[in-house]
């Protein structure tokens, strides 16, 4: 960190960013014209009005006055014209840019392992997607092209100023190695006044993002007053990183006003005394000329400090960003193969995975699973039943060991065809802000609402969702909110029947719904595992009693694989003992 922030700018990170310019390169050109052209039309006005006032005005010689008036006018309209139009493209060039930043962020995201969203925070990530990109926008439109229109406009009024008169150009570039070091000094400063301020926005946006997402664990918890607390200790956090930058504008800006007007000042006093001797060097259209050349000099280097500020702003945005493009997380998807249908022959042979490296949380499973078989796996929370699913999905890499469908390798198929024939039923179902059809064909072009209403039909769950208002074009608002959890589930399981999946996998499925919900998913798991292999990840038994072999599991290792009816038959087996414990104290109440 403190490497980073004595690098007071980033070459190597710049000419990245400049690299997204490449598509764009006519409006980059144009822009840079329209640079040039407000530095040197807006540079020229005062020389010709020191020329209107020494050849005519002074002298009362109205020949060619009317020329110098109507060339100043011109001069003026070609800056006001270069002004509009490198506004307007230069903010356009750093839209496009961000856009396509953004995109080729999102679709990085996309394919990230879960290992990553697991460790990371989603506060941080939706900053890096959208804050932050705004602040890259910022460089072109307001960072990246006025600092070079500001230094070229200063290039261009102090060669203009040396052509007029050397002697007060000297007077007024003796003041500018002061503002030049101010500047410097204040760029570091501000460099890491951004980089706490750009951390306390994501800590801010994170906080906030879980708490509302959170609200009802908040406020069943009657936690209101706590969070209030601690709102207010990272929101003035967030405030204090903010005053510290506006600490050092207030210092500089007017440490470089000062200095400017001290130079206005010193020309007027000693080109005042320089035209009133005997043999002057200096006329009033030099004067006049300077006193609009200094705020063009001395304005533009201020201005500098504020657009390096906006520049460095983006710049710590794009580090921040880049580094989320640069992480290597992404599950590898080098397979050849497309699975368009599998008869859901499944095979784990010595299968070994740690979530965090050292802690396995499968050692070694070995299991075979027939196609059109249903079998069903069970075991105590943290047992493995869940990692079995998400490995076979590929959401993470194993250790060692091999998975194999139909007697292939998983690796060897692509990852997007592999996942087409595995379709999954959660029990914590996520539903986006959207229709009921949206959310069960998740805007699949080739799914139409008469077949998601035939396939409804087909599982039992039609009447239910023509019950709600709008039927399948009920919102459900953000995660579902206007549904139960058993309606959600249901859903659920429409979404994936409409995949028509070669292997079908419920996990806890069936569980923390009522007795209503619970019968028409039962009815619902018995049409849509028929013919494919499924897989039911369940803590109540009654709901595995019908399938064809039940895998029981303890840390990590599989202890048993049988029947219902064989599993019970086993003194002090696993099964049985929770068997008992589920029915027997249940008959008892």
């Amino acid at each position: 960190m403190a490497k980073e922030q004595k690098k007071i700018f980033d070459v190597s990170l710049f000419k990245r960013l400049l690299s997204y310019i490449k598509p764009y390169r006519g409006i980059f050109v144009l822009s840079l014209i329209c640079v040039v052209g407000l530095a040197v039309f807006g540079a020229a006005r005062p020389y010709v009005l020191k020329e209107a006032i020494d050849v005519n005005i002074k002298t009362r010689f109205l020949e060619g006055f009317m020329f110098y008036m109507i060339l100043m006018v011109g001069l003026l309209v070609l800056e006001v014209v270069c002004q509009l139009l490198f506004i307007y493209y230069a903010s356009w060039l750093g839209q496009s840019v961000v856009k396509d930043i953004r995109v080729k962020l999102f679709k990085h995201m996309l394919k990230f392992k879960m290992t990553y969203y697991d460790k990371s925070s989603v506060g941080v990530l939706i900053t890096r997607a959208v804050t932050d990109m705004e602040r890259i926008a910022d460089i072109f439109g307001q960072g990246l092209f006025m600092i070079f229109s500001d230094i070229l406009k200063m290039a261009v009024v102090a060669g203009f100023m040396l052509y007029i008169n050397v002697q007060i150009s000297l007077i007024v570039f003796v003041t500018l190695p002061l503002i030049v070091v101010a500047t410097k000094i204040f760029q570091r400063y501000m460099k890491r006044a951004f980089e706490d301020v750009r951390t306390e926005v994501s800590n801010l946006n994170s906080f906030v993002q879980e708490r509302v997402t959170g609200m009802k664990i908040l406020q069943l918890f009657t936690r209101e007053k706590t969070e209030y607390k601690n709102f207010i200790k990272i929101n003035e956090r967030h405030k204090n990183g903010w005053l510290k930058t506006v600490w050092y504008n207030s210092i500089f800006f007017p440490i470089a006003e000062f200095l400017s007007s001290l130079t206005m000042a010193a020309i007027l006093l000693i080109g005042g005394y320089d035209i009133m001797s005997q043999v002057p060097n200096t006329t009033v259209g030099d004067l006049i000329s300077f006193t609009m050349f200094i705020p063009m000099l001395f304005r533009p280097l201020n201005q500098i400090a504020n657009k390096f500020n906006t520049l460095q702003m983006g710049m710590v945005a794009a580090d921040r960003v880049f580094k989320v493009l640069d992480t290597e997380s992404q599950i590898s998807d080098n397979g050849k193969l497309t699975a368009d249908n599998f008869e859901g022959n499944i095979n784990l042979e010595n299968v070994r995975f740690s979530y965090v490296k050292g802690e396995e949380v499968l050692k070694g499973i070995n299991l075979e699973i027939k196609s059109g078989e249903t079998i069903a796996i069970v075991g105590a929370t943290g047992a493995g039943k869940s990692t079995i699913i998400n490995l076979l999905n590929r959401f993470y890499e194993i250790d060692s060991g091999k998975i194999e469908i139909d007697g292939t390798d998983i690796r060897q198929f692509t990852l997007e065809s592999l996942r087409e024939q595995i379709a999954v039923v959660l029990q914590d179902v996520f539903l986006f802000a959207d229709t009921i059809l949206s959310n069960i064909t998740l805007n699949h072009p080739e799914i139409t609402e008469e077949d998601v209403v035939n396939a409804a039909k087909a599982i039992g769950i039609h009447d239910f969702i023509s019950s709600l208002p709008n039927g399948y074009h009920y919102n459900v608002k953000e995660r579902g909110v206007m549904l139960s959890s058993g309606q959600r589930q249901l859903i659920s399981f429409l979404r994936a029947y409409m995949t028509n999946p070669s292997i079908l996998i419920l996990d806890e499925a069936t569980s923390s719904v009522d007795s209503y919900s619970e019968q028409l998913m039962q009815d619902a798991t018995e049409k849509i595992t028929q013919g494919r292999t499924s897989i039911i990840i369940a803590h109540r038994l009654a709901t595995i009693q019908k399938a064809d072999k039940i895998i029981v599991m303890d840390d990590g290792k599989i202890v048993e694989i049988g029947n219902h009816q064989s599993l019970l038959e086993r003194e002090n087996g696993y099964y049985r003992n929770l068997y008992e414990v589920q029915f027997l104290n249940a008959e008892a109440v």
